[in-house]
């Protein structure tokens, strides 16, 4: 458990809740249903037909189309078989998988085919799961727990192209899973034949279950919900470290400066780096090991991840970034430099490979969070008209969010149902122009019969004067979820909403220009951001 998750100067006194829920057994195929291996019929062994399944469900999937899933998946595969199963099963493209594939989709049609009472059935049983695991108790508060189940085994995905997808996830069991709870409390009991790794009684965290993911490694845990006490002082504190970097942020820009012309290599490269970290937002970056999926940060970016340019497209000291960052997302930027960082670059490249790393005398948030923050205040402040209509001020703010998501490169490839999305909003659109078009003809015929009728005619003109303006709002409202939509399909904005952004900034913006605050934080981020809510009025300033 090297990577214990510690929370700085927390400490709870009692703590009690129910353990986790685990992932219900396999239930084996029918026997209408089966696997071909080189066009004969194969009865397969549980385990290695529970494997099996997991790729059968994703057979029309893009990640079955790559070689690395493909390979990683029958290397593991092989090894839940059976000697004979390994004997006759050698190579993947011999493998027939869609009698399994059409049995699971049409499962997945049944499912959304359910009955209002089958529908009930499953939400009733739902609540009663988190009626008894999805709370604990921490000194004497009834708090919930944010993931209380934990995930069923299948075939590792991973982000971009990651080194290790189509690995099979194994099932995580009772014997894996340890226990973090007060001694003096009751103990969560283990399903039967199992027992816990361990039972641990550590007051100085805030998870409660924790666990080994055999893919990659990582330590898993159950946490409290972020809506918790807790959670809403660590949050807050967070952010309130970002604030105090503004009033100390002039110094160390000007500090970093001068120690670009110093005469020690590693103050140089420290502060080159850190004028990245500030300027670009990037990420601070950690050293990866051979079997993790690439991906750099500032300070673990390699010669191979830039490119100097002297002068690049009419601009001078430009330095071309070009790396995987979080998530496998490639980061690409153009950059002009001062030049005293350009002549530090061409200096730290001296008689380096391609695979050298840059800051090759540096081991390494707060600044993440303060450039998001303070360029979401700046933004808003520039794009708000104070006389906009509700949906015409979310089209602001979510430019204003997009603005930080571009800064933290928070990218998404185009959703698959974008176009489909789109095809049936510009619908929409359509029929509401052709409903307005009716209602302003029959405006006009009121009109007349107003004008040398009685107070009943006037009444109904006026009726339906106020359904023209009800009908143009709803179409201004589609008009600009259509721009929004558009706007939004290659950026996600959730990631710096929730990580990056001081919550009390959008919570003062909504109440400054009275825009209801579940149009930008929907139940479950009110929860988390209650603090934040409580706390901002509308001249709250980051």
């Amino acid at each position: 458990w090297e990577e214990e998750k510690r929370e700085d100067g927390v400490k709870w006194n009692f703590l009690e809740h129910k353990g986790p829920v685990f992932a219900p057994p396999y239930e084996p195929l029918p026997e209408s249903v089966y696997f071909e291996y080189d066009g004969r019929k194969m009865r397969l062994s549980q385990d290695a037909e529970e494997i099996a399944t997991f790729y059968a469900r994703m057979l029309e999937h893009d990640y079955t189309s790559k070689k690395i899933f493909n390979d990683n998946f029958f290397k593991d595969w092989r090894k839940s078989m059976t000697s004979k199963e390994r004997e006759v099963i050698t190579d993947l493209k011999k493998c027939n998988f869609r009698v399994m594939a059409a049995h699971f989709q049409k499962l997945s049609e049944a499912n959304k085919n359910r009955t209002k009472e089958e529908k009930l059935r499953i939400k009733e049983e739902n609540e009663r799961l988190i009626k008894e695991y999805g709370f604990c108790t921490i000194d004497g508060h009834k708090e919930k727990i944010g993931n209380f189940k934990i995930e069923p085994p299948g075939l590792f995905r991973g982000r971009g192209e990651h080194p290790k997808m189509g690995m099979v996830k194994r099932r995580v069991v009772a014997s894996d899973v340890m226990i973090n709870c007060s001694a003096k409390s009751e103990i969560p009991k283990p399903p039967p034949g199992f027992k816990w790794k361990e039972v641990r009684h550590d007051n100085t965290v805030t998870w409660l279950a924790s666990w080994v993911e055999n893919v990659q490694g990582q330590v898993k845990y159950i946490m409290l919900n972020p809506s918790s006490k807790l959670k809403g002082e660590k949050d807050w504190q967070k952010y309130e470290t970002a604030r105090r970097l503004d009033k100390q942020i002039d110094k160390i820009r000007s500090t970093y400066r001068e120690e670009w012309k110093s005469k020690e290599m590693r103050v140089r490269q420290r502060a080159v780096a850190l004028y990245f970290i500030d300027k670009l937002a990037l990420r601070a970056g950690n050293e990866k090991d051979e079997d993790q999926a690439d991906t750099v940060g500032c300070c673990s970016l390699r010669i191979e991840h830039i490119q100097l340019h002297k002068e690049l497209n009419g601009k001078e000291y430009v330095v071309v970034f070009d790396f995987l960052g979080k998530d496998s997302i490639r980061y690409y930027n153009e950059v002009e430099v001062e030049k005293r960082v350009f002549k530090n670059l061409e200096l730290f490249c001296e008689n380096k490979k391609d695979g050298d790393d840059l800051f090759d005398r540096l081991t390494a948030k707060v600044f993440r969070t303060y450039n998001a923050s303070i360029t979401l205040q700046n933004q808003l402040d520039l794009l708000t008209d104070p006389d906009a209509t509700v949906p015409e001020k979310l089209l602001q703010y979510n430019r204003a969010n997009r603005a930080v998501a571009i800064l933290c490169n928070h990218q998404r490839a185009v959703p698959k149902s974008h176009s489909k999305s789109m095809e049936n909003l510009k619908e929409k659109i359509r029929v509401k122009r052709e409903q307005i078009d009716d209602c302003e003809a029959e405006v006009k015929d009121l009109q007349k019969l107003a004008k040398r009728g009685s107070v009943k005619e006037k009444m109904a003109c006026d009726k339906k004067k106020k359904q023209l303006d009800r009908l143009k709002e709803q179409l201004q409202k589609l008009e600009l979820q259509e721009t929004d939509r558009d706007e939004n399909k290659t950026i996600a904005l959730g990631t710096s909403k929730l990580n990056y952004l001081d919550p009390r900034i959008s919570v003062a913006w909504c109440k400054k220009y009275n825009v209801p605050i579940e149009k930008i934080f929907n139940k479950t981020q009110r929860d988390k951001f209650r603090w934040a809510i409580d706390m901002a009025d509308e001249n709250y300033r980051f």
